[in-house]
């Protein structure tokens, strides 16, 4: 790494690190209590340059490779202390890449700047109620009919699903199943016919989580990303980007249980000495330590990767998505291990509302679930290996 990365690193995560210590970390619990975060966090991130990271100049944002970005994701989730507020806060991470990418200029320069600037939340909408992992086979239906496209069905498991002004939905517009009928569709919130149902979940509180009914949904054919039928290789396009960030969400919540849990062990005493001097505390310690270690060494040897890849144009390497399907499973394991030994170490105390790693713990498994469940990313590794 040159010294103009690692300077341009060390600023960005000092950035964020005084920005979740100070205005997420405290109230993250009344924000859970609540069921949501305030509006106006959205145009502080926004006004920090944290919204635009990664996009391009012409649209409001920074230019930003996998490598730049890495720390500051990872500083987030570290010393954020919360999912919920990742989630939603950057959902337009999963939901304006496909804009970016295929929309017309003029629809890009519509959405892409307002939501940098933290006026306007955008979503992505894929998974529907009868089928989660298997995209080819959703059902919602986008039927050509003059200069708009009809949309009919549901989406569910939707991040941001209820403040959403601008939707990416993914849907059918060919006849039959399969992926080469999929297209990608934007979707304005306040269309007539769509409708949202809040859903209540283990974790990720403070983050709004939906359901979407399309109801003989309306929408100007210009919105149409792409050409139709192009759909699906735009969804498995976008995943990797999801991924990495995921990953690199793991590891900063990852240290978070770490921070929590080897504070607790300095100072809470047992049987006359502080928990840090019994050796089952310190080796578990030194457990969390040695994974979060080899995390970490991944993640910056995959974004390292994948920026030589961009630079070639070659972004969606084979070899380079089986590291990120391996990674992503690697990373969201680590955090399962480290959460479950934090509260073992905080012993009643991880069990209270109110702590790091019992938040954490509950938002585990929707780390290993979303942006594709392990099995997928093990399948999915296999056939990028050429095992298959």
């Amino acid at each position: 790494m040159n010294a103009e990365l690692a300077a341009d690193r060390q600023v960005l995560a000092d950035l964020v690190r005084r920005f979740a210590s100070d205005e997420i970390a405290p109230n993250v619990q009344a924000w859970d209590d609540a069921g949501e975060f305030p509006r106006g966090l959205y145009a502080r991130a926004a006004e920090l340059g944290l919204l635009g990271l990664g996009y391009p100049e012409e649209l409001g944002g920074t230019a930003a490779s996998y490598s730049l970005k890495l720390p500051a994701w990872v500083a987030l989730a570290r010393h954020g202390k919360s999912g919920g507020v990742l989630a939603s806060l950057f959902s337009h991470n999963i939901g304006l890449p496909p804009v970016v990418l295929h929309a017309s200029d003029a629809l890009r320069r519509e959405v892409v700047p307002p939501v940098l600037r933290g006026e306007k939340i955008a979503a992505l909408a894929i998974t529907e109620p009868g089928g989660g992992s298997d995209v080819a086979a959703l059902r919602t239906t986008a039927r050509l009919d003059g200069d708009h496209y009809v949309v009919n069905g549901e989406k569910t498991f939707i991040t941001s699903g209820m403040r959403a002004d601008w939707i990416t939905v993914a849907v059918r517009t060919g006849e039959g199943r399969g992926a080469g009928g999929i297209s990608m569709l934007l979707v304005p919130g306040d269309a007539p016919g769509l409708t949202r149902t809040r859903l209540s979940k283990m974790g990720w509180l403070c983050s709004d989580t939906a359901t979407l009914h399309f109801d003989n949904v309306r929408v100007p054919a210009r919105y149409l990303l792409g050409h139709e039928g192009e759909g699906f290789r735009m969804i498995m396009g976008n995943f990797n980007g999801e991924r990495i960030g995921l990953a690199a969400g793991a590891l900063g919540f990852s240290q978070a249980c770490l921070d929590e849990a080897l504070a607790w062990a300095r100072e809470r005493k047992a049987f006359g000495t502080a928990l840090v001097e019994h050796q089952a505390v310190r080796h578990k310690l030194v457990d969390m330590q040695m994974r979060i270690a080899s995390t970490e060494a991944w993640i910056e040897a995959v974004s390292a990767e994948g920026d030589a890849l961009e630079a070639a144009g070659r972004h969606n390497a084979p070899e380079w998505v089986a590291q990120i399907c391996l990674l992503k499973n690697h990373a969201t394991q680590t955090m399962q291990f480290c959460a479950d030994q934090a509260v073992q170490i905080l012993g009643g105390m991880g069990f209270m509302r109110g702590t790091v790693s019992e938040r954490i713990y509950r938002e585990v498994k929707v780390m290993m679930i979303g942006g594709g469940a392990e099995e997928i990313m093990k399948e999915l590794a296999a056939r990028q290996m050429g095992w298959l």
